[in-house]
């Protein structure tokens, strides 16, 4: 069985020693053997795993991500799912620049000709150029919030434990509690989920989203129409988080 030494597999991949030992860190590519010494020593197997996590890394998919695909029971089916979703990604930041190349040119024209550029029309551009991929917005308000959240939290802890002063953490702590019910109870209304078994679009129990094991773009959970039990692929909510 060939056996393989990081900078083997380094070189075989065309990838720094040190990214083989930083996904070793992250527990995403294990060396199949460890010797009395302590040299890491890989398998095919490993090497084939290497290639696969470069080959995604290259397709612009997260290091999380990955992890959901390598220990999802589906891989093949939550990578389908994952690179639709990066393409429809890709596919929409392309379409936006190209809006924004038509609205250029159109503005250009104008100006050349000395002609005044109606205030509907800058109006329809301005839209076309402001609008965001529904997700990212969840997510950018999540983070927002979340840290909003931390220095309430971290800010009147500080204060209890160095000034002895503990009557702002009790008025805090609540409010950090009901800006996170809030927050993820905006979050379950504005996401679904897709089964990679049967492709269904469907909204699991609050429970299940809230103790469900996740990445940034997976979540474990229990398909409601065919049963699947895995890490499925987050995607907007048609309703558009409507309550």
């Amino acid at each position: 069985m060939p056996q393989y030494t990081t900078g083997d597999l380094a070189r075989l991949c065309d990838v720094s020693v040190r990214t083989v030992q930083f996904y070793d860190s992250k527990d995403l590519l294990k060396p199949a053997e460890l010797t009395e010494g302590g040299r890491r020593l890989y398998s095919d197997d490993d090497l084939k795993k290497l290639q696969l996590i470069c080959m995604l890394k290259s397709l612009g998919l997260s290091l999380d991500s990955i992890r959901g695909i390598l220990e999802s029971d589906a891989p093949g089916k939550v990578l389908l799912l994952l690179l639709e979703e990066q393409e429809r990604r890709i596919g929409g930041e392309i379409s936006g620049r190209q809006k924004q190349l038509r609205a250029i040119r159109v503005i250009k024209e104008n100006i050349r000709n000395e002609s005044n550029i109606p205030v509907k029309s800058i109006s329809d551009i301005e839209h076309r150029m402001t609008s965001k991929k529904k997700l990212r917005k969840i997510h950018g308000i999540m983070m927002a919030v979340g840290i909003i959240m931390d220095v309430i939290e971290l800010g009147t802890l500080l204060l209890w434990i160095l000034k002895g002063v503990w009557l702002p953490f009790a008025i805090g702590m609540p409010i950090v509690i009901l800006m996170a019910v809030l927050l993820f109870r905006m979050y379950y209304r504005s996401v679904a989920y897709i089964c990679p078994e049967c492709n269904t679009v469907f909204q699991p129990s609050v429970k299940d989203v809230f103790f469900g094991r996740h990445m940034p773009k997976t979540r474990k959970l229990r398909c409601t129409s065919c049963g699947y039990n895995g890490y499925c692929v987050e995607t907007a909510s048609l309703e558009g988080g409507k309550a």
